[in-house]
């Protein structure tokens, strides 16, 4: 069957500096890894094409050289293999998640509503037999549970025979098919039976299988929705409009127009709105945005600085130098785009499995049928009933729920300890880690930094420099007015750009600021971030901050290294400031003044070398690296973007979390990979018995339930110890 494409895509097509071309488009009609497999499989096949579909967003990127008219043919070949092609919009695709989303909660809630009130008349059914309860009252009862139960199927199966009769129309299988035949089959026979008065009929089972695999496809939909578009985020960050200068006079454009050569003039308190080199003007930028680092950086006439970096002090006129896709930001959203195709090794097990599972099942269905009708010459419906009892007892429902049983307790107990699960994979992956990489400020070490030398400053001098810090921005005086507990006095003070905040105390001028503007110009400089204060002619006093660790850190990374996990620190603040930080931890192996770029080219080497990656970081520089990592975390303090490329945020002042969250994965890899064993061997038994007509429907029916319970129940370990 082929599916004509309605969509002209050719006006979406964006052009690359190497002359190739490309397009973004939303996937509909993808339920499984297969699927996104597939598609990558037929487009590369084709020459130049490079296509990569992230499974979560369902984000088709292809990309091809030569003409830019080829996006007709290679789109047709993805609507022919049954898919629907939109082009990719961030808010139409939130859009058709939740809607997605709220439609499957809705099935869940009906068949759900249908399957207790069932099970209420079929209690009466399995406690009594047709002679004592009389055949009238069975076949009344059986009526209301088909009017019941066949709208419920057709209404609530829905997502399941689409997918099954897609898949189907295009020569393809998929695990929707043994589920859709299943519940077909069993509820037709089920039908049958009612109108023949007999007593085969099992609406109560059909429905609770239903019930059951809708929970789990709405929790996979979840954990899709909540993991969003990272490197889409990044772009928006930069959103709105810049002042640019055009022969001497201030111009308003969208930040989208900005080109390489314009000058830029950026405000105090601005976010820099693109990479360039500063041609006039001296400040102090707040680098956080792209290091992670809440120290301040002065930067003057020379200086190099990229788009999100926040202007501090003093007006700053800016040469672009690269904007869009060639600036920071534009190569970070690359590598995080890059990094995504490879996040979902284990969620294609249990639809690889299914691959081969469903011909076979149903072959042996078929075998079986043909067995009981030719050569044991039982007629068609007891034969039809014994084969119907094979799909039944062979339903993979325990397969589809050794995952989601697991996913779930796993994420209820990491959410009880501070953490929410934002990957669907995520525990998978952890239980694989051998090497932790961690980011250092905010990560190590807590989100400000502390002073390092309280006892050589006086009570009055302390309260003078928080009551000025109460009035600056700056990052080191807010970090001095924070920990300051004391009364703060009423100055009144005026901040002058790059230098600090100045007023007046009892006649005399007092100053905090920097060193060459009120400090000591001859003191020892060991490059530690400092302030100071001049108060009329006294001497100036020297406010010293260092890092200050995080409670538990020293605990938690030797308890991580004694069990034999692989520690190292990338940061890209300053070295002194690292090799302090790595000391008190104990790290050997830590780099310092490391760029966005580095962080990500570090884990993809170690990943070639076979390592499996964690990182631990908070800061828009840890971003792509947090992506292209096998398993990612953030603390809750993080920058948006961060936790939106982290698989795990955890909350709190401690990295207790991190240890909790690798040894829970291990358990719950365990418990999944039992589960599969569990689900497996329960066929291998179940098969042979049905085939050989030794299973009723109602135990078959009954066995299915129990295995899918077994599977729960086995999950329901993690949560003891």
């Amino acid at each position: 069957m082929t599916t004509t494409n309605a969509v002209d895509f050719g006006r979406f097509v964006a052009d690359e500096k190497d002359g190739g071309h490309v397009l973004h488009m939303l996937v509909d009609g993808i339920h499984c890894a297969n699927c996104a497999f597939r598609i990558e499989e037929t487009l590369n096949k084709q020459d130049k094409v490079q296509a990569r579909v992230n499974l979560t967003t369902r984000r088709l990127t292809l990309r091809w050289q030569g003409d830019a008219t080829r996006a007709a043919s290679l789109t047709q070949s993805v609507t022919d293999m049954g898919y629907k092609l939109t082009p990719f919009d961030t808010a139409e695709s939130e859009n058709s998640d939740k809607r997605e989303e709220q439609a499957l909660l809705r099935r869940v809630a009906v068949s759900g509503f249908a399957s207790g009130n069932i099970m209420l008349l079929s209690v009466t059914l399995w406690s009594s037999t047709a002679a004592s309860m009389g055949m009238a009252t069975r076949d009344f009862m059986h009526w209301i549970s088909a009017l019941i139960a066949i709208p419920t199927v057709i209404y609530a199966g829905l997502p399941f025979f689409k997918s099954a009769r897609n898949v189907l129309a295009h020569g393809r299988t998929n695990m929707d098919v043994p589920i859709s035949v299943a519940l077909i089959l069993t509820a037709l026979m089920s039908l049958w039976e009612t109108v023949h008065h007999g007593e085969y009929a099992y609406f109560d089972s059909v429905v609770m299988l239903l019930f059951l695999l809708l929970i789990g496809r709405w929790m996979d939909r979840r954990a899709r929705g909540r993991a969003r578009a990272a490197a889409q985020d990044l772009l928006t960050m930069l959103s709105g409009s810049a002042t640019v200068l055009q022969d001497g006079q201030p111009i308003l454009m969208p930040i989208r127009d900005l080109c390489a050569g314009m000058l830029l003039q950026v405000a105090v308190g601005e976010k820099i709105a693109a990479d360039g080199v500063i041609e006039n003007g001296q400040s102090d930028i707040d680098p956080s945005f792209i290091s992670g680092e809440t120290i301040t950086q002065p930067v003057n006439t020379g200086t190099r600085v990229f788009g999100g970096m926040i202007n501090l002090t003093a007006p700053l006129t800016i040469r672009i130098t690269a904007t869009s896709g060639e600036s920071l930001l534009g190569e970070i959203v690359k590598l995080m785009d890059k990094a995504e195709q490879g996040h979902a090794n284990y969620v294609r097990l249990a639809d690889r499995v299914a691959r081969y599972y469903t011909p076979v099942v149903h072959l042996l269905a078929l075998i079986t049928f043909l067995y009981w009708n030719l050569l044991a010459h039982q007629s068609w419906q007891p034969s039809l009933l014994i084969a119907m009892t094979v799909l039944i007892i062979t339903c993979p429902c325990a397969l589809g729920l050794a995952v989601p049983a697991v996913q779930v307790l796993t994420s209820g107990r990491l959410f009880r300890h501070g953490m929410l699960l934002k990957s669907a994979d995520a525990v998978e992956r952890m239980a694989k880690v051998d090497t932790i990489i961690f980011d250092k400020t905010g990560t190590l070490t807590e989100n400000e930094p502390a002073l390092a030398n309280p006892q050589q400053i006086g009570g009055r001098n302390m309260q003078l420099a928080a009551s000025l810090a109460s009035q600056s921005h700056h990052p080191l005086a807010r970090a001095l007015f924070n920990m300051y507990g004391g009364k703060i006095l009423p100055l009144q003070a005026a901040e002058h750009p790059a230098r600090g905040m100045e007023g007046d105390y009892n006649g005399q001028t007092i100053r905090l600021g920097s060193r060459d503007w009120c400090g000591d110009v001859n003191a020892d400089n060991d490059g530690a971030p400092e302030i100071w204060l001049r108060v009329g002619e006294e001497d100036p006093v020297r406010f010293v901050f260092a890092d200050s660790l995080r409670q538990d850190a020293s605990l938690i990374l030797h308890t991580l290294k004694s069990k034999g996990y692989d520690i190292k620190l990338l940061s890209g603040d300053r070295s002194a400031a690292v090799a302090k930080v790595a000391a008190q931890l104990e790290i050997k192996d830590y780099r310092a003044q490391v760029t966005p770029i580095e962080k990500h080219a570090v884990i993809e080497d170690l990943r070639n070398q076979g390592k499996h990656v964690l990182m631990v970081g908070d800061g828009l520089n840890d971003a792509a690296a947090l992506a292209a990592a096998d398993i990612s975390m953030s603390p809750s303090t993080a920058l948006d973007i961060t936790q939106n490329a982290a698989d795990i945020v955890f909350q709190g002042r401690k990295l207790a979390p991190v240890l909790e969250a690798l040894n829970v994965s291990k358990r719950a890899n365990r418990l999944v990979l039992e589960n599969f064993v569990l689900s497996v061997g329960y066929n291998l038994i179940a098969i042979p018995m049905a085939m050989a007509g030794l299973v009723t429907p109602f135990i078959a029916a009954l066995s299915m339930a129990a295995s899918s319970v077994v599977v729960i129940l086995n999950a329901q370990r993690l949560n003891r110890g």
